[in-house]
C-alpha cells in the first residue's frame, strides 16, 4: 500500500491502525510462561487464562476507536516479551524504523517485525545497524515535527545518531534526553516510562525521574503536566495510550492520575492489566505499536500506509 501524506507522526492524533500481539501467540501457554518469566525480569508469573481475559477487554476498548488492528504472528524465535509490540519498531510519517532492542533477549523480534511489515505492505524507511541499540519506548513524538529520544540503557548514542539521520527531513527539533540510572541496567526504564503525550499540550509524567532540562522544556512549550504519584507510577499510571486527543486508555487502579486527566477534559478508559501489564511492567503504550495516526480533520476509515 502506498504511503499517504496525511499520515503523521504523533503520540496523540486519532489512531487509525495499530499493531498488537495476542497472549495466545506471545505467552503461548502457562508452561511457556513458567519457563520464561524469571529470566525476562517479570515481577511474577502471569496467569495465562486471566491474561487472555484481560487482553480481550483491552482489545475491546481499543477497537472502539481504532478501525484497523493487526496481529503479529506466533514465532518460535521470540520470547513472551513480544506481547509488548511497541519496542521493535518506531513509526514515522513515512513508515517504520526497524530497531534493535537494548535487551538482548528481545533482539530477534526485529526480524519477525520486518517480515510482517513487508507482508502487510507497510513502508520501512530504515533499520538500525552495527552497534546501535534502541527500544521504541525511548522515542517520543512531542508533536508532528519534534522528536525526543532517550539516551539510556536500552538506546545508545550510535542509535540516536542513526535515528537522527533517518528522520532529519521530517524533524524540525530533535531532542536527546539523558535518562537516569534509577534502579539499574536490568530495569526497563524508557523515556516513555515517565511521559505519555495525550494531546499537543497535555502530558502524563512522573517528575521524579525526569531530567530537569527536559521538564523545563515541556513547560516552556506550554504543555500541562499531569503528575503521577509514586504509588501509581508503580502501577503503570504514567503509561497512558491516547487513541485520540484526550481520549485515553490506562491500567485500572490509578485513581489520582485518572481524576487529573478527567479534570483536564480527557475521556479515560480503564482495563484490568495485572497479568498483561503490571507483572511485565508494560502498559497500554507498550502493548501497542501505533502504525498510523491521522489529523483529526481527516475522514476515518481510509488506508494510509
Amino acid at each position: 500500500m502506498e504511503a499517504k501524506t496525511i499520515n503523521i507522526s504523533s503520540m496523540y492524533h486519532p489512531l487509525e491502525r495499530v499493531i498488537v500481539k495476542h497472549p495466545n501467540d506471545a505467552f503461548i501457554s502457562q508452561q511457556h510462561i513458567e519457563n520464561e518469566w524469571e529470566k525476562l525480569n517479570y515481577l511474577s508469573a502471569p496467569d495465562f487464562e486471566k491474561a487472555k481475559k484481560e487482553y480481550t477487554e483491552f482489545i475491546s476498548l481499543l477497537s472502539r476507536h481504532v478501525p484497523n488492528i493487526d496481529y503479529l504472528p506466533l514465532s518460535e524465535h521470540v520470547s513472551m516479551d513480544s506481547i509488548y509490540a511497541h519496542d521493535p519498531v518506531k513509526f514515522t510519517a513515512e513508515g517504520a524504523i526497524i530497531l534493535k532492542s537494548g535487551k538482548a533477549l528481545r533482539q530477534p523480534e526485529a526480524e519477525v517485525y520486518k517480515r510482517f511489515l513487508t507482508e502487510k505492505g507497510i513502508p520501512i524507511i530504515g533499520e538500525l545497524t552495527g552497534k546501535a541499540t534502541s527500544d521504541g519506548g525511548d522515542l517520543v513524538w512531542l508533536d508532528d515535527r519534534v522528536l525526543a529520544v532517550g539516551n539510556g540503557y536500552r538506546t545508545n548514542a550510535e542509535a540516536i545518531r542513526q535515528i537522527k539521520e533517518m528522520t532529519a527531513h521530517m524533524v524540525d527539533e530533535f531532542i536527546e534526553v539523558q535518562l537516569p540510572h534509577a534502579d539499574g541496567e536490568e530495569e526497563c526504564l524508557h523515556l516513555m516510562s515517565f511521559i505519555s503525550m495525550v494531546d499537543q499540550d497535555l502530558a502524563v509524567v512522573y517528575s521524579p525521574l525526569m531530567p530537569v532540562a527536559f521538564r523545563k522544556l515541556l513547560l516552556e512549550r506550554g504543555i500541562q503536566l499531569i503528575e503521577v504519584p509514586k504509588a501509581e507510577y508503580d502501577l503503570l499510571g504514567c503509561n497512558v495510550l491516547a487513541v485520540a486527543p484526550r481520549v485515553c486508555i490506562m491500567v485500572e487502579g490509578n485513581e489520582s492520575t485518572k481524576q487529573q486527566l478527567e479534570q483536564a477534559g480527557a475521556i479515560v478508559y480503564e482495563y484490568k492489566g495485572e497479568e498483561i501489564s503490571v507483572k511485565g511492567t508494560g502498559g497500554p503504550t507498550c502493548l501497542t505499536s501505533p502504525a498510523v495516526r491521522v489529523p483529526i480533520s481527516e475522514k476515518r476509515g481510509l488506508s494510509h500506509v
